[in-house]
């Protein structure tokens, strides 16, 4: 499945995301990273070794794009694309609506909801992917982007 590179949960307390994930499916995480976008501080943290990545995002309030306020849940599909704009342009035509942007905080991003599966698609934007590959994934190889229909 070109693309396609990671799968996001998001969850209220990143410890025992990492302890149970770890034993349960026998992965192991990266340290967990703390960042902000916009108003929202959050930590992260991904799988290590090759993709298909686990991500996982522990928000630090309630609200926000990845509120928990009703517990850990499944966010979103992670995919690269060659042009954000282009791939968010056809994901909306498609009837998939963009539920947050990362472009105006600097990120080039999207999320857009897929009802049908209750959780969104990210399109990330190729040109992020050396600098996401030196965070989490150092000496990792590139990966394709999504090809669309």
């Amino acid at each position: 499945m070109a693309g396609f590179y990671h799968v996001c949960f998001v969850v209220p307390d990143m410890a025992a995301a990492i302890r149970d994930l770890g034993a349960a499916a026998g992965v192991e995480f990266s340290a967990p990273r703390r960042d902000r976008i916009g108003e929202w501080d959050f930590r992260i943290a991904f799988t290590r070794g090759e993709p298909p990545y686990i991500e996982l995002i522990e928000p630090a309030r309630p609200g926000g794009p990845w509120d928990v306020s009703e517990g850990a849940r499944f966010d979103h599909l992670g995919f690269w694309t060659r042009s954000l704009e282009d791939g968010a342009r056809r994901l909306a035509a498609e009837g998939f609506p963009e539920e947050f942007s990362g472009c105006p905080y600097g990120r080039s991003f999207a999320y857009h909801r897929v009802g049908s599966i209750g959780a969104r698609v990210e399109l990330v934007d190729l040109a992020r992917q050396p600098a996401f590959l030196a965070a989490w994934n150092p000496g990792g190889e590139p990966m394709p982007p999504v090809e669309a229909p």
